[in-house]
């Protein structure tokens, strides 16, 4: 106590010069990163605000009124004329695209990180993960042919399931990575005590590993699933029918179908997104708390 009021009287008789100004302490915030900040906030909002805007605009609207002015007269016929578009099974079919190429391939994942971490010794599972770390240097433009010589033999073309196949390969090099940092920092006594205690490897990996790389798998997914819904390359070369169509591709063809309905388009396009607009906000703390964690690791 004594020392804490020595310290605090001494603090008291500093001469005031010596004591930092309230001038000074602004002029040691960011203001270029604070200005840089709300410029780039602007740069995203504007384009938001217009194509939200808009699509509650009738055409005619859309050619006499400001851009950027709220609509006189609010209408929904846009969502509908999309919706009456067979936009809902474009809209199962990413559903029925994202969810097979997610669970497939983190499970895939998760079991070969666990294997390659636990068995650090072999030789093959060495091997194994270095096949998986050049996956990730492979882009998916550069096998787009071999994929599609791939379906045609396999006799899959113009399916979900041609899709799913070389969606759920792509998305496992990445989440191998981000999964076995996770895996590798879960202390060795946990799963000595657990041998001792008579578990086997898949008890080890069911209710030691699987409970401890939770917020990884969070993030594994929500970055997988949303390149997989994002994704156009696939639909556009692996399918032709339009019942096999999905979102993104079907919003290619809203535009040319509604080339001069400029609205309808934007419909198309905030309903497309706003799937990932909800999964972000519902999952967002997962998402950053498993970002974070593998930062700190």
């Amino acid at each position: 106590m004594a020392v804490a009021t020595s310290s605090t009287s001494t603090a008291a008789r500093r001469p005031v010069s010596q004591r930092p100004s309230r001038a000074y302490k602004l002029l040691r915030l960011n203001w270029f990163g604070g200005l840089a900040g709300w410029i780039w906030l602007g740069i995203v909002l504007v384009p938001l605000y217009w194509i939200v805007v808009t699509s509650f605009k009738d055409q005619s609207a859309y050619f006499t009124q400001n851009p950027f002015a709220l609509p006189s007269a609010p209408t929904t016929n846009n969502y509908k004329l999309v919706i009456e578009s067979d936009f809902p099974r474009y809209f199962l079919n990413s559903v029925i695209v994202t969810i097979g190429t997610i669970l497939p391939a983190v499970a895939i994942a998760f079991m070969a990180s666990y294997a390659i971490i636990r068995g650090a010794g072999s030789k093959f599972l060495a091997g194994v993960n270095g096949l998986f770390l050049m996956g990730l240097a492979i882009p998916l433009q550069a096998t787009i042919i071999p994929v599609y010589l791939l379906i045609i033999r396999m006799r899959l073309y113009d399916s979900l399931l041609a899709l799913i196949l070389p969606s759920v390969a792509f998305a496992i090099p990445l989440s191998v990575l981000v999964l076995s940092n996770f895996i590798r920092d879960v202390p060795k006594e946990l799963f000595e005590s657990m041998r001792v205690d008579g578990a086997t490897e898949w008890g080890m990996m069911t209710k030691l590993a699987l409970p401890l790389t939770r917020p990884a798998l969070v993030t594994v997914s929500i970055y997988n699933g949303l390149g997989v819904w994002n994704g156009f390359l696939l639909p556009l070369i692996l399918t032709q029918s339009p019942d096999k169509r999905t979102l993104p591709l079907a919003l290619w063809t809203f535009q040319g179908q509604y080339s001069v309905n400029v609205p309808a388009v934007l419909a198309s396009v905030v309903l497309t997104t706003l799937p990932v607009v909800i999964l972000y906000a519902v999952s967002r703390k997962q998402l950053l708390g498993g970002l974070t964690a593998g930062f700190s690791r």
